[in-house]
């Protein structure tokens, strides 16, 4: 088989294209814009591999994505490039409307165009897999929301109780499914909404056969330093505040990005057409433990006592976690997320093989190893600055 995957060179995406590329016979068209968050570093291991090719191209372009179909004729799409960042979307929903959303129509116009002019054989076998996130559910109720094993009548709660994730009666605190209603509180959210909203009504108008996957948040190796874990560990490691919004106690479900690229290629080779699937780490954490679980981690492997960038500096801390700093919170900020991957556990065998505990190693690990790739995303335009803050 012949996979496009669009946006293959970000985070998930090029991990989609390294687990194709060593674990499958497959072949790959990686098409990407290479805007600030794509890197071709990320696949470096597989860009002399024969199977794989790679056009620079903007999926609003129409014209440029008719010919990559025409001269490729690929047998699937995994449609993952997007715009992601929420305080990215805060500062400036534009991008965010003109890629999420304009940029799906036209991806899935071209597809669609392509897939009618294929013979009966080869429109039977075509897929198109748009990758999406939890995000477009909105958010769900938090363990302060619960008083005398019930949930309040009113969420929200700002006095929130601390209780530790692994702790969470799901009977009480729901999980999303995939027939939770959207209710997107970000631009971001918004616009990832309405993408898969056009993708669902392709496959109802016109029949295309689509997949749609929403995932909980990734993490994991070549995470660009905008997201939490890849900030707070690299801030730890140059003696910077390690900044948390509001109280920390936002929660979030934490998927190891190999074990999304497994699930998703388990979609596409096995998924039933029109159907979605929610993919989840099992792993809800508060944001306050997360950065804890990676001090942790620094001091073990690269001891704040002996970290020579510490020790030049004025700081001389003993551990990672005097760096944590509690900062504004981001506005609208949905305070918990979590996935029930029961469907695409029970219906294509697929579960994570990473635990928080281990996949937060084996992330912390890389960048440990790797400082000459976060060094020159360090060098170009993004400084590891605050966005998303209303005036």
């Amino acid at each position: 088989m012949k996979i496009l995957i669009t946006g293959g060179a970000g985070f998930i995406g090029s991990a989609v294209i390294r687990h194709i590329i060593h674990n499958t016979e497959d072949a790959v068209v990686n098409v990407d814009k290479l805007t600030y968050a794509g890197n071709l570093e990320n696949l470096t291991g597989v860009r002399n591999s024969e199977r794989y090719a790679f056009e620079k191209v903007d999926i609003c372009e129409r014209d440029a994505l008719k010919r990559v179909f025409t001269e490729h004729q690929p047998d699937a799409v995994m449609h993952l490039a997007a715009e992601s960042h929420v305080d990215r979307s805060i500062d400036g929903p534009a991008a965010f409307i003109e890629t999420n959303i304009v940029g799906t129509y036209t991806l899935l116009e071209i597809a669609r165009q392509y897939w009618q002019r294929q013979d009966e054989a080869r429109k039977r076998t075509f897929r198109f897999h748009h990758i999406s996130t939890d995000e477009v559910y909105g958010d769900l109720p938090h363990p302060s929301d619960v008083v005398g094993g019930k949930l309040r009548e009113e969420s929200q709660n700002s006095d929130s109780q601390y209780i530790p994730a692994s702790r969470h009666n799901h009977a009480i605190l729901p999980l999303f499914t995939e027939e939770t209603p959207y209710m997107p509180s970000s631009p971001y959210s918004a616009s990832k909404a309405s993408s898969d909203h056009l993708v669902r009504a392709w496959h109802k108008t016109y029949r295309f056969p689509i997949l749609v996957t929403n995932c909980s948040n990734n993490y994991g190796p070549y995470h660009f330093p905008e997201k939490l874990i890849p900030l707070v560990t690299l801030n730890a490691l140059e003696g910077k505040p390690l900044p948390i919004y509001g109280k920390g106690d936002q929660i979030r479900d934490w998927l190891y990005v190999e074990d999304h690229a497994r699930a998703l290629y388990k979609v596409i080779t096995e998924g039933k057409i029109g159907e979605t699937y929610n993919i989840g780490g099992h792993n809800e954490k508060h944001n306050i433990e997360v950065v804890k679980t990676i001090c942790a981690i620094l001091n073990e492997l690269a001891p704040a006592n002996k970290n020579a960038v510490i020790q030049k500096s004025a700081l001389h801390i003993q551990h990672y976690e005097s760096l944590m700093t509690f900062v504004q919170d981001r506005p609208g900020h949905d305070r918990r997320y979590a996935i029930d991957a029961s469907k695409i556990q029970r219906e294509l065998g697929w579960e994570p093989l990473e635990t928080f505990e281990s996949g937060m190693r084996k992330t912390v690990l890389w960048y440990l190893d790797n400082p000459r790739w976060y060094q020159s995303v360090k060098d170009g335009s993004y400084q590891r600055n605050r966005l998303g803050v209303l005036e």
